[in-house]
């Protein structure tokens, strides 16, 4: 299961409506190489309706529908998106329990 704090589901509420996107469209996550330590993480939502038969992971946490796929999950599997808004950056988190070394910005991360 991957989780959304209360302060990310808040966040991609505002984008859905700045943004005009669907309330139904859901929260793509995945992993990508690349980045200081190897992987990083992305965020985008899914413009079309996952195929019938997709091996795509679905959850829900705190009404945001999140899909990932299978190779990505390995990765994420427990992972916590949070949202800050604070002097120390502002922006979306990964709070990754599988992650051995992240580095500085948070933005990318090794297994």
């Amino acid at each position: 299961m991957i989780i959304v704090s209360e302060r990310a589901a808040n966040r991609l509420a505002e984008i859905r409506q700045n943004d005009a996107i669907d309330d139904s469209a859901p929260l793509r996550i995945g992993v990508a190489g690349g980045g200081c330590s190897g992987l990083t993480y992305q965020l985008d939502f899914e413009k079309e309706e996952l195929p019938a038969g997709s091996k795509d992971k679905e959850f829900e946490s705190n009404g945001v529908r999140i899909i990932v796929d299978m190779r990505s999950f390995l990765y994420l599997a427990g992972t916590e998106l949070d949202y800050t808004g604070g002097l120390e950056g502002k922006g979306f988190h990964f709070v990754n329990p599988n992650a051995t070394r992240t580095c500085s910005c948070g933005e990318s991360f090794a297994v």
